[in-house]
């Protein structure tokens, strides 16, 4: 009876997704008017393939956003040296571009399709991956049937599921089962992970630990770090990083509090969304605070009191220019952000209360001192000024982040161990490929 009901409720949501096609377009014509699709590309969220397939076997990754796609980099870099040809979907415009930025040779990007019929459809028909990776928690049902209908392997990596989210699929839970039970085989963060994926129908599930660990440091060139530490000077600078609305004006707030007390003070500010950049500038004027925007080119002088940093692909500058940073999306309640490219490269952090998203992150860094929680407005202030006041300090927090990151390194090697039956095949059929090509 149970499963009855489920694939009953699952027909009901894709016939309703195949009823609601055709209002999609004026869906996403707002969320295009609100910067959050790309123009030129708005087709390959209703699966047009904006580029050819390949020849060969091909391996479909799927993360959702930025975080999702920069922790899987080094896992695609390892399935394309395995041989068969990648292509990552990611669907925020933001991910597209650090996909660009960071993906490994040869990686095909395209924006993911939404988890409607016609869409799935299309873009597997176009595509025909031989396997399927999601990263995290996606969990879309027509895709997934779409996939399992196909016979297509579907392979969650660094799966999580908060006890909330485990709460409210267990009132469902025989869509849970039909749904988690279509994967070939799920990667889990925990142990904790693995056991309320279990309970919903997952199987097999196998601890492998956080991808996010085994994340390689955030690039920046030579030249670029060297040339704005020498304008930078000896000038004292904090780091103010993926920060959202509501937390610029506390950022904002917290320079003008250390000014007076470290002369020379310079707060570097990266949004975590680039495109607010000409906003927040306009707000940081109001304060009579001198800006300098990185998107228009504006050279850091030394009246300059904020160096805005609206840019992509950055990070692993501005990370090495400061020796403290406060992470954004903890004061507001965004669920936070990582704090590994910070630990990776030596920096301090600091975060607010909201880091339901980063949970286990911030609880081991706050375990050992890698990381201070700051309350409010008041509370960034205060630990930023003591940090600033005791360099060791910030030092050691640093050091104690390096550690963590130290001893939960392995989880790409124990990931590219689990998915490895499932590459072989498709590895042999890529090196007979070659072999039969001409000289």
């Amino acid at each position: 009876m149970a499963d009855a009901v489920a694939r009953s409720a699952l027909a009901f949501y894709r016939g309703l997704g195949c009823l609601a096609a055709p209002t999609l377009p004026f869906l996403m014509r707002g969320r295009l008017l609100a910067g959050k699709e790309d123009r030129n590309r708005l087709g390959e969220r209703f699966g047009r393939a904006g580029l050819a397939r390949p020849a060969g076997p091909l391996v479909w990754v799927h993360a959702a956003s930025v975080g999702e796609a920069l922790s899987v980099m080094a896992l695609i870099e390892r399935i394309g040296a395995a041989g068969p040809r990648v292509l990552l979907t990611t669907g925020t415009v933001t991910s597209a571009r650090i996909a660009a930025a960071h993906a490994p040779a040869g990686t095909l990007h395209q924006f993911a399709p939404l988890d409607v019929a016609p869409a799935i459809t299309r873009f597997l028909d176009h595509w025909r991956p031989d396997l399927a990776i999601f990263v995290e928690s996606e969990v879309w049902p027509v895709t997934i049937g779409e996939i399992a209908r196909r016979a297509i392997p579907h392979i969650v990596v660094n799966a999580r599921l908060s006890v909330r989210s485990a709460q409210r699929w267990s009132h469902l839970a025989g869509v849970a089962g039909d749904l988690f039970g279509r994967f070939a085989l799920v990667l889990a963060q925990s142990q904790a992970d693995a056991e309320r994926l279990r309970t919903l129908g997952a199987d097999p599930v196998v601890v492998t630990g956080n991808l996010k660990y085994d994340a390689m440091a955030p690039r920046a060139e030579a030249q670029a770090v060297a040339d704005l530490k020498d304008t930078i000077g000896d000038r004292p600078v904090w780091l103010a990083a993926n920060t959202h609305p509501g937390e610029e004006e506390l950022v904002a707030d917290a320079h003008a509090a250390l000014a007076p007390r470290f002369p020379g003070l310079l707060t570097i500010l990266v949004p975590r969304h680039p495109e607010r950049g000409g906003a927040i500038r306009a707000a940081l004027a109001e304060r009579g605070l001198t800006v300098a925007q990185r998107s228009l080119g504006e050279a850091v002088g030394s009246a300059t009191a904020v160096l805005l940093a609206d840019t992509l692909g950055e990070m692993g500058l501005f990370y090495r220019l400061s020796p403290i940073a406060f992470l954004g999306g903890s004061l507001a309640a965004r669920g936070g952000h990582s704090p590994i490219e910070a630990a990776a490269l030596n920096t301090a952090v600091l975060h607010g209360p909201h880091v339901d998203n980063q949970e286990d992150f911030y609880r081991a860094f706050d375990r050992i001192g890698a990381s201070t929680l700051v309350s409010d407005g008041a509370h960034l202030v205060e630990a930023v000024g003591a940090l600033m006041a005791d360099p060791t300090a910030a030092a050691a927090m640093a050091v104690a982040g390096a550690r963590i990151l130290d001893q939960n390194r392995g989880s790409l090697d124990r990931a590219f161990a689990a998915i490895e039956p499932f590459l072989a095949p498709l590895a042999a059929r890529a090196a007979e490929g070659r072999a039969r090509e001409p000289d």
